[in-house]
């Protein structure tokens, strides 16, 4: 019931670092990426591919994002697409090598990526593309399991509190919960079982644990949500372990 996702992140940094200057976006965002995706699981394998002597302002911010940084020197390389062949090889030699990564996320709008996805599909992953939207192949978005629109990550709502004038910690952990829960909702979670919400709060803050604000267990943090309806439970007759049956968002 609690099967984690275990993806492996490629990014062809050229083709996104384009189709954000030509959209006339901000800066690329990575932590808006890495934000949304955790949500869908467990982030095994982050690869940026480049030539970074040409993307050197942004070398920092992926390395604080803990993203290897593949470097392709064109001068050193003949032809145009060598970082996308470096990374289709790449990604291939992972699907064969790798059998637990069952999910791969392609970062770009390459319509030459499409035979990549296909073969992936062929060998049993998910694979979820990401891209700027005036810069996308549609043939590339048709090919995908899921495609996600940069767009709709930069314009993101910015999230209320779910309950005004509580303790800070209390509110710290409440938003967390409801952040998760929203975040399980879009993917279509049928059931919401209390041990998967507590996956997907760690994998959003690695550092998560239910003591540090005052719980003794899981259990008890969600029937703390529950007093303050903001989410309601019943036990699973089975396990015994709680299901969330209902959540309030923010206002």
């Amino acid at each position: 019931m609690n099967e984690e996702k275990r993806l492996a992140l490629f990014i062809d940094f050229e083709n996104i670092a384009i189709g954000i200057k030509e959209a006339k976006h901000k800066q690329f965002e990575i932590g808006l990426v890495l934000e949304r995706l955790v949500e869908k699981g467990k982030i095994m394998v982050k690869r940026a591919y480049a030539d970074w002597g040409r993307y050197a302002e942004y070398k920092r911010l992926l390395h604080e994002s803990a993203i290897e940084l593949i470097d392709i020197p064109q001068k050193r390389i003949s032809g145009k697409n060598s970082a996308d062949i470096r990374l289709a090889v790449d990604a291939m030699d992972m699907a064969y090598s790798k059998e637990h990564l069952d999910t791969f996320v392609i970062v770009s709008g390459d319509s030459d990526f499409s035979p990549l996805v296909s073969k992936l599909r062929e060998n049993n992953k998910e694979v979820i593309g990401l891209g700027v939207k005036n810069s996308v192949s549609e043939l590339l978005v048709d090919n995908c399991d899921e495609f996600i629109y940069y767009e709709d990550l930069i314009r993101a709502p910015k999230k209320a509190p779910v309950i005004s004038g509580l303790p800070e910690k209390k509110a710290e952990a409440f938003d967390l919960l409801s952040d998760s829960i929203q975040a399980l909702l879009r993917e279509n979670k049928e059931v919401l079982w209390g041990s998967m919400v507590k996956q997907t709060m760690i994998r959003k803050r690695p550092s998560f644990n239910e003591g540090y604000y005052g719980y003794s267990s899981f259990s008890k943090l969600l029937e703390d949500a529950a007093k303050h309806n903001i989410i309601e439970l019943k036990r699973d007759s089975k396990s015994g372990t709680y299901i969330i049956t209902s959540f309030v968002e923010a206002a």
